[in-house]
């Protein structure tokens, strides 16, 4: 059986768009964003906002890797890591009954969208060394967070299944979702660079 974490799936307000297109569309996707920036909380935003919001949470831990790996001198990629991870990643899919391939796929995503971030903080902290953080934390424990979101990931992945695979409609609802992450957490470019990374195999999925 398939498990779906609670993550906001309670009481909080959700759009559905997959039926709404056109400048309709647009103006749900406007609506909803403002509401949901005006009450502060991030709120899920249509089916796939819950791995839309898991997506940027992994996205912002980049940031804390990139500190860790600044502090350590370790570089930002890390072949034998990321192989295991991927491995893990697939074993686990079969697991919950989800193609192990379009887990590695997506995964393969998350890595990436991590790397530009970091790449992007430490040139950004090599030009501008009073943005450097004053503490980091530790990269194990990083990674264990890292670990474990990494597992909600995948069963937001297996819930929306279905979603994912309503063509045309699933571009809308992530463009929905997609766009409020970016609201909500009012990311950066390089943040919502790394985010489209991040969600670029959703649908083809």
């Amino acid at each position: 059986m398939v498990y779906s974490p609670p993550l906001f799936r309670g009481s909080g307000r959700r759009w559905v768009l997959g039926a709404v297109t056109g400048v309709a569309a647009g103006a749900v996707v406007a609506a909803g964003t403002a509401a949901a920036v005006s009450r502060g909380p991030a709120v899920p935003f249509g089916h796939l906002g819950p791995l839309a919001e898991l997506a940027v949470r992994r996205i912002r831990l980049g940031d804390q890797v990139a500190a860790a790996k600044r502090s350590t001198g370790a570089p930002v990629g890390d072949p034998v890591r990321e192989r295991e991870e991927l491995a893990r990643v697939r074993r686990q899919a079969a697991g919950i009954g989800l193609d192990p391939e379009v887990a590695a796929r997506f995964f393969e995503d998350q890595i990436e969208a991590s790397k530009v971030v970091q790449r992007g903080l430490l040139e950004r902290w090599r030009d501008h060394p009073d943005e450097v953080p004053a503490a980091c934390q530790d990269l194990a424990a990083v990674r264990a967070e890292l670990d474990a979101l990494g597992q909600r990931l995948l069963y937001e992945l297996a819930a929306t299944e279905r979603v994912r695979g309503a063509g045309p409609g699933c571009a809308v609802a992530l463009s929905g979702a997609r766009t409020a992450g970016v609201a909500v957490h009012r990311l950066d470019a390089l943040h919502r660079e790394a985010l489209g990374i991040a969600l670029r195999s959703v649908c083809g999925a």
